[in-house]
């Protein structure tokens, strides 16, 4: 009778590792998806802080001209257009996605032919 508890025991402590083993696997796949995104975020912050250091000193004098000269309102709308799209292709050739898929992620693989027929549009 003996026998049978210590073999019964034996399974349950079986068991009990199977999902203990199963519970680190999850774990591990957890943390394997936290370091890979940590990685993509640092990549793109360590991007927009070498973009905002060239950008800092040229956008302090683009708002001093833009409050010199202010155009009334309805004049000039063609302008925020075409500012956009350059802003947009700005982004684009400086590594992001500007397409309504990957909006503002890193491209990472090369050109992006959604982001690309949306510039040539």
């Amino acid at each position: 009778m003996e026998k049978i508890n210590i073999f019964a025991h034996m399974q349950e402590m079986e068991t009990q590792l199977e999902g203990m083993r199963n519970t680190l696997a999850d774990w591990k796949q957890t943390v394997k998806e936290l370091m890979e995104a940590n990685q993509q975020l640092s990549l793109e912050n360590e991007q927009l802080r070498r973009i905002l250091k060239r950008e800092a000193p040229l956008e302090v004098e683009q708002r001093l001209a833009e409050t010199q000269t202010q155009l009334p309102s309805g004049e000039g709308q063609g302008e925020v257009v075409g500012e956009g799209y350059d802003n947009l292709a700005r982004l684009y050739h400086e590594g992001f996605h500007i397409c309504n898929v990957y909006f503002g992620h890193l491209r990472t693989e090369g050109d992006c032919l959604f982001c690309l027929s949306f510039l040539n549009k």
